[in-house]
């Protein structure tokens, strides 16, 4: 078996290792010489609040309903908390044990065993307990709606009392981290009710915020004084709505927001030159990228020439510095893997093998394939001009300033390209995930291995018909050659095996360009520690900075009021 706990998984073990945050040598938010940073262990009576740029919250505080207004702002990460603490930055470390004192793998990792830490209650005074962990992954299992990371892969979910046993149609080693990150609801109000439309709106939760109250522009949280860990010394919590980039960039500078994640061009002078000594912007690696998803059933992206010629004149040096400022670093390799995190993963076939503009290349590709062009205009083999719309949420600059880039590649081809910006809550409810689009950039999950990048771009466990919601794979990309060689990377134990089946993946997507891998995508926050210290940092990079992920339990807990 492999166990993930602490060498004493004891909640008094996880407080102390909660509270080693700033003020000393732990590297968070240490202040700059000649500078100070005292902190208080005091409760403090000041607001942190949180922004997001995703406009209104929806009126749905479903924790585990995907696109719900508690988990696109944040807030619901306060009140809910995972079996585990995944450091996505560093992903390859082990998991913190969180509301699991530890879970344990057999071989092939078709099967989990979770215990459940003891001495925890809900919100509304009831314990939790194993029937409370099962009851969470069960609903997951018998709703498909709800079921984003395993669809189709639970077996069996049992308990004995004390531990929760999870069965797997097929090995999760490439998911292990999903389990763990999942966000556990109360059985005892929650079996009364229909989880895919249940609003859940007194969220009763095990973490160490409560709500307070909500409307679709802020929600306020208070700390929850029966949490079972180290209590919380943020006096309220707030989370404001902003409808774009610039209106939370906006919030940030001028201090009305304190903690959030939004793409700020030139961030130096932006945002950290307001307030250099409290004012920060923290990133983290990772296998995350930012993916240019093509309608592989729709032309002209039905056309693996055109899709081919397209990636060729995309200039991603262009589009990482003018559009990405630099904080979404280029991505080089052929196979869209980023480095160096990608570096131990690229098959022999590609490495060394790089991405550079190349339009006469890409025309002669096109020519091959049957294209014309009448005057500038390129002309497919059916006869009709080639034409495409790029599609992202209003608001999104970096996405949308990127699209621009590639429109002004697809138009050195003589293919009529335009961007169109969409309401934000039309793109996540109707567009992306319906297949309602041509093309359109999204982000990728992470993970400890390039797996979850490839996986939802091209696997075909997870496509579905245009119309009918896709978890991923959106640009419905199938080829049952390279679902075989995903589904053997996940669950094969042999090494060798695995790595011959991302080579597999690896040529596919290097030859049938499914989609184009703009650049990598680490995580990136902006915070101020005027008020409280003890985020994430560079020289302490403890989790995810951001504050949408169930890593927010565990930064929130570390954080200090700024005496």
């Amino acid at each position: 078996m492999r166990t993930f706990a602490t060498t004493a998984a004891s909640a008094a073990v996880i407080a102390l290792l909660a509270t080693a945050c700033s003020g000393g040598g732990s590297g968070t938010d240490d202040p700059k010489p000649g500078q100070t940073q005292a902190t208080s262990n005091e409760r403090s009576d000041k607001v942190l609040t949180v922004g997001m740029p995703n406009g209104e919250a929806s009126a749905n505080q479903n924790p585990i309903a995907p696109g719900s207004g508690s988990t696109s702002f944040g807030y619901a990460y306060a009140i809910y908390e995972s079996l585990m603490q995944v450091n996505e930055v560093k992903p390859t470390d082990p998991p913190t044990p969180w509301l699991a004192e530890k879970i344990e793998w057999n071989a092939d990792y078709t099967q989990a065993v979770i215990t459940p830490r003891a001495g925890v209650t809900w919100s509304d005074g009831e314990p939790f307990t194993a029937e409370d962990i099962a009851y969470s992954i069960q609903i997951r299992k018998d709703n498909p709606e709800l079921n984003v990371d395993f669809p189709d892969q639970y077996g069996e979910i049992t308990t004995d009392g004390s531990t929760v046993t999870v069965g797997f149609t097929t090995g999760q080693l490439v998911n292990e981290v999903k389990l763990y990150k999942l966000l556990i609801v109360p059985k005892h109000i929650w079996e009364n009710e229909d989880p895919v439309t249940y609003t859940a709106d007194t969220m009763i939760g095990t973490g160490p915020f409560t709500l307070k109250s909500f409307t679709p522009q802020a929600v306020t949280l208070v700390p929850n004084d029966a949490y079972w860990g180290d209590k919380p010394l943020v006096g309220e919590l707030r989370y404001d709505a902003f409808k774009d980039n610039a209106g939370l960039t906006t919030a940030l500078t001028s201090g009305d927001a304190q903690w959030g994640w939004t793409f700020i061009p030139d961030f130096e002078n932006t945002f950290i030159a307001q307030d250099p000594e409290h004012f920060h912007q923290v990133a983290g690696g990772g296998f995350g990228v930012d993916v240019l998803y093509l309608n592989n059933e729709e032309k002209p992206f039905d056309d693996v020439a055109f899709r081919k010629a397209l990636n060729m004149v995309v200039d991603r040096a262009d589009i990482s510095a003018t559009a990405g400022y630099g904080v979404w670093p280029q991505i080089t390799s052929v196979t869209g893997l980023p480095q160096p995190s990608g570096d131990a993963f690229i098959s022999d076939e590609f490495a060394g093998q790089e991405l550079s503009v190349d339009v006469d290349g890409a025309k002669q590709v096109l020519t091959e394939a049957g294209y014309t062009w009448d005057g500038d205009a390129l002309v497919d083999p059916d006869g009709e001009k080639v034409s495409f719309t790029l599609t992202n949420p209003q608001g999104w600059t970096d996405y949308l300033d990127a699209l621009s880039i590639i429109a002004e590649g697809a138009k050195s081809l003589g293919a009529d390209a335009k961007v169109e910006p969409v309401v934000q809550d039309t793109w996540f409810n109707q567009i992306i995930n319906l297949g309602d689009f041509q093309a359109s950039l999204h982000w990728t999950d992470g993970g400890s291995t390039p797996w979850n990048l490839y996986s939802n771009i091209m696997d075909g466990a997870s496509y579905v018909k245009r119309g009918e919601p896709a978890n991923w794979n959106f640009g419905r990309y199938k080829n049952d050659e390279v679902t075989q060689a995903l589904a053997t990377f996940k669950s094969s134990a042999d090494e060798g095996e695995r790595m011959a089946a991302l080579a597999t993946v690896q040529k596919r997507f290097v030859e049938d360009v499914p989609g184009l891998i703009i650049w990598s995508r680490p995580a990136v926050a902006q915070y101020s520690t005027v008020n409280y210290t003890g985020f994430p940092t560079a020289e302490d990079p403890y989790a995810n900075p951001q504050p949408t992920g169930p890593q927010a339990a565990l930064i929130l807990t570390r954080l200090k009021p700024t005496a």
